[in-house]
């Protein structure tokens, strides 16, 4: 007969591991802060996402006429908007970690009922809607993400 173990009952490599951690001090914190440079605000973040909206909405109007321009700006704004909510709601700041966890995930689920929502009153909102031009706009102000990702790293470097 096979006997089952935990294998994480007794682990001397992860008491090892949590023995070595320190938390920092603030003038240690300070000094991390320096060397790695300032990262983005989540406000600028989303200030970014505006314009880069505003962009992808004015370019489709150019190119294929306003209906395609409100549709692509409806689509940025339907990532926009929620950010915002998310960016508002998280930002307060909290002394207790399990309940800026939960925040943090329960703004998320209002985050996306609140994109889901926008795009279920699309057809209702913008008349003759080009989804093409909507899914276009959503997809390039998420990818704003990414570039934020990018200066910042390249910041850093």
């Amino acid at each position: 007969m096979v006997q089952k173990t935990d294998q994480w009952a007794h682990n001397p490599e992860l008491e090892d591991e949590e023995s070595q951690f320190k938390p920092l001090t603030a003038q240690e914190a300070q000094a991390w802060r320096e060397r790695h440079g300032q990262r983005w605000s989540v406000w600028r973040l989303v200030g970014l996402q505006c314009v880069v909206a505003l962009a992808v909405a004015l370019l489709a109007w150019m190119l294929a006429g306003a209906v395609a321009g409100c549709s692509a700006g409806y689509g940025g704004l339907t990532v926009v908007l929620p950010a915002m909510v998310f960016a508002r709601a998280v930002a307060r700041s909290t002394d207790q970690p399990g309940a800026a966890l939960a925040r943090l995930f329960g703004w998320e689920l209002v985050k996306w009922v609140l994109c889901i929502a926008m795009l279920v009153a699309a057809p209702r909102l913008i008349k003759d809607l080009n989804w093409l031009a909507l899914l276009a706009g959503m997809v390039i102000v998420m990818k704003t993400y990414g570039l934020a990702l990018l200066a910042g790293r390249a910041r850093t470097r």
